[in-house]
């Protein structure tokens, strides 16, 4: 198999040392790291009966709508403040 090397700071190195099993190559160390803090979607596909899923997907959207809303308010008002604050003081 094909190897690669990389650099890594040695307090890196040293943490990952303190994590490898006995029987584990720093490479092994890597990949089970790497399986356990990966998300598999397909796990979760169908987690949710689909009358659930729909109404988190509209939540989810409704929420976003209003945040994006608020924003844009929010942005417009800090826009004229200044053009206001300059008006008061000329």
């Amino acid at each position: 198999m094909e190897t690669k090397t990389i650099s890594l700071r040695e307090d890196v190195y040293e943490q990952l040392e303190a994590r490898k099993r006995e029987d584990e190559s720093v490479s092994d160390l890597v990949l089970r790291l790497l399986e356990e803090t990966t998300v598999n979607s397909r796990e979760w596909s169908g987690a949710l009966p689909d009358n659930e899923a729909d109404e988190l997907e509209q939540i989810v959207e409704s929420s976003r709508s209003q945040t994006s809303t608020g924003l844009s308010t929010r942005q417009r008002e800090a826009l004229a403040e200044p053009a206001e604050t300059d008006d008061e003081t000329t």
